[in-house]
């Protein structure tokens, strides 16, 4: 395959004594002229070979079928009417609406889709007031992480004039005379840079509705830590604002606490009281009674647990354990009908436990089956627990559980796309490097013949004490059904056992994560589920960090490599937008004894010429923001350059789409050009 040309530079950089090249730094310039023709020149080799792809117009089809079933989101409740999104299946976006009640009929708040015409402005997040007469929404060009606030009239469905810009990474919270919202922003970026420029000064601001930004009321800023983050939520009862200030993307957190007093006038300006100052551990509020507030913490809790710590007296030594640490991790909890709901993980699969206030266990909440739960929440006043529940095979539904009368009822339920009768999925485990055990799940047609010749794709993420729970993914049914095998593994670094098991997989211990995959990989070939030229692997953002150490790692193991915007420099990544979050989590090139692991599995640095690495297909977006595209750029131009065989290294660039976001029919669309690229590859090149 012949690939566009790609120019190579002299830059040099020194890291202590260490000489590394960067022939591909101009890539970096995501504004000039060079850099735009080579990302379309790229993609125009792209696309005509994804054109050539035998099964590529069936899976877009098929993808398109499977993506139109009904989805909602779970419910947010003030002063007892539900805000909710819900998509009929093939909309760009989620439209929001409302109900007076769980039985009434829902009135559109909010229709995305007429915020331009081909979905490239997205709604990213939106918060009703607790009146429920204004709801505060974020808009975002490209699906990017730069957001700007409007306030739209419930009833009226018409906006006001307020326009609040420049936020990012940041919560959405109303006082309670539904007067104005705390939100957090940075200062404007540079021109031209908006989209790659470091971020630093981020600050909690408080908007009132109806007042120009430039009146909004600054409340809390880190100037001795500009890269820190800061973030600030309104109780439900009204009378406190917790601040959480975070060093970087993990969990680890100060706490501080504004009292308002009144609720219905409540002092934005009161004094801010520390509850925690070290950044050793997590405090998350869970909800309060009075001065009582109970928190999820991992302190001295490596699988977490509550705490109450009363604010009237913070000192720690008069902490109380309401729920002790147990044998599974905890993964969410809330305050509901007066009691506390835990969301614990046992063996990555989902169980909801029921505490009183003094923590005695009540019970369970029974679930449909044997998967996960995607998100838990409920209001201290009310009795009702809404949660999302999906498995690999059956689409998320949400959830209503009464916790007096112990019923359940599905709300706004889909109806399952898919027959699941002819499939399976199986909870399994694999033996890591160092003998750790890794448990991962693989579904695939029922009686799958172990002779070795199953196309096979592994997915994984590994970082930021994230969980990759057993989820249904509108796109593996066809997979599944041109008789493929999908897994996804849940490596060290995520949260499926703890702190410690996230621990185990950071900063110098990141080797344990690809040693993780790669003992899967291993496991399934022993097993005769698949081979190396049936054998596939997917990831994106640190899973498309995965992807990259991994297939450079062991090669010969995989055919082919789906690495989606992923972080692939990892000797620069931290001079970009919010990069510098990531160190506590990956180290920094600019520390000698943290390089010294970085450079050994980063995937920009370890592309070896001569090698022939698995067909790889990259994926990015142009308003990633996040991982910003240049990480791909760089990385698909040194395997270009390096690649010794004929097994094609190509980059797909998605125009006006961001790190998380696409409307409907363009993800329907990338979604299908990776499965027709991991066919091709993988050995299936027609129907069943």
């Amino acid at each position: 395959m012949k690939y566009p040309e790609t120019r190579k530079g002299d830059v040099v950089d020194d890291y202590s004594a260490v000489r590394i090249a960067d022939p591909y730094r101009w890539l970096e310039d995501l504004d000039s002229p060079e850099v735009a023709a080579w990302v379309a020149a790229q993609n125009a080799v792209t696309f005509a070979h994804l054109a050539t792809l035998p099964l590529r117009d069936h899976l877009k089809h098929r993808l398109t079928e499977l993506w139109d079933y009904s989805r909602t989101s779970l419910p947010v409740v003030e002063n007892g009417r539900l805000f909710y999104s819900k998509n009929t299946g093939l909309q760009r976006q989620s439209p929001i609406y409302v109900r007076t009640g769980v039985f009434d009929p829902p009135s559109l708040v909010i229709d995305p889709n007429l915020l331009s015409p081909d979905g490239s402005i997205s709604l990213a997040q939106y918060a009703p007031s607790p009146d429920a007469r204004l709801i505060a929404y974020a808009i975002a060009e490209g699906g990017a992480d730069w957001e700007t606030l409007r306030v739209r009239t419930v009833a009226t469905g018409e906006d006001l004039g307020d326009s609040v810009a420049w936020v990012r990474f940041s919560d959405l919270s109303w006082t309670h005379d539904s007067k104005g919202f705390f939100y957090s922003r940075y200062p404007e970026s540079p021109a031209g840079k908006v989209l790659e420029a470091a971020l630093s000064n981020q600050a909690i601001y408080y908007h009132r509705v109806g007042t120009p930004q430039s009146e909004d009321v600054p409340i809390y800023q880190r100037r001795d830590h500009p890269s820190w983050i800061v973030n600030a939520a309104v109780s439900e009862d009204g009378r406190y604002v917790f601040i959480r200030t975070f060093r970087g993307a993990d969990n680890n957190n100060q706490l501080h606490v504004i009292n308002l007093g009144n609720a219905a006038q409540p002092s934005i300006t009161a004094p801010i009281e520390p509850i925690v100052e070290t950044l050793d551990a997590e405090f998350t509020p869970i909800g309060n009674l009075q001065t009582r507030v109970y928190l999820r913490s991992d302190k001295d809790a490596p699988n977490r647990r509550i705490i109450a710590i009363d604010l009237e007296n913070t000192n720690p030594g008069a902490w109380k354990v309401v729920v002790p640490e147990q044998r599974h991790a905890i993964e969410n909890a809330a305050l509901i009908g007066g009691r506390i709901v835990i969301h614990s993980l046992v063996d990555v699969q989902s169980r909801i436990q029921v505490f009183s206030l003094d923590g005695a266990l009540e019970g369970d909440i029974p679930l449909p089956g044997v998967g996960a739960v995607s998100a838990l929440n409920g209001r201290s006043d009310h009795y009702d627990a809404w949660f999302t529940f999906s498995s690999p095979l059956s689409p998320a539904t949400v959830y209503r559980y009464d916790l007096d009368t112990r019923s359940r009822m599905a709300f706004e339920p889909p109806l399952p796309p898919i027959d699941p009768s002819q499939f399976e999925t199986r909870a399994m485990f694999a033996t890591s490097k160092d003998g750790t055990r890794v448990p991962f799940f693989l579904t695939s047609r029922k009686g799958v013949p172990l002779d070795g010749r199953n196309p096979t794709i592994l997915y994984g993420y590994g970082g930021f004490s994230i969980s990759v729970l057993p989820f249904y993914r509108s796109d593996v049914p066809a997979w599944l059904e041109l008789g493929g095998v999908f897994v996804t593994v849940n490596m060290r670094g995520g949260a499926e056992y703890g702190e410690e098991w996230h621990k185990a997989g950071y900063l110098e211990k990141k080797q344990n994560v690809f040693d993780d995959f790669i003992a899967v990989a291993e496991h399934l070939v022993k097993e005769r589920y698949t081979s190396p030229d049936r054998l596939g692997i997917m990831g994106g953002s640190n899973g498309g960090l995965l992807v990259g150490a991994v297939m450079e790692q062991r090669p010969e193991l995989f055919a082919t490599a789906l690495p989606a915007v992923g972080v692939m420099d990892m000797l620069r990544y931290d001079k970009f937008t919010g990069g510098k979050l990531w160190a506590t989590e990956y180290g920094s090139s600019s520390d000698p004894k943290q390089f010294a692991f970085l450079i050994k599995y980063s995937p920009l640095h370890n592309v070896r010429a001569g090698e022939c690495y698995p067909a790889t297909l990259v994926t990015t977006a142009d308003h990633d923001d996040r991982v910003v595209p240049s990480h791909s750029f760089k990385f698909i131009a040194a395997l270009q350059a390096a690649q010794a065989c004929d097994r094609p290294a190509l980059i797909r660039v998605e125009t006006r789409g961001s790190h998380a976001y696409r409307p409907t029919d363009r993800l329907i669309a990338e979604k299908a050009d990776q499965w027709a690229f991991a066919a091709a590859h993988l050995g299936v090149a027609r129907l069943p």
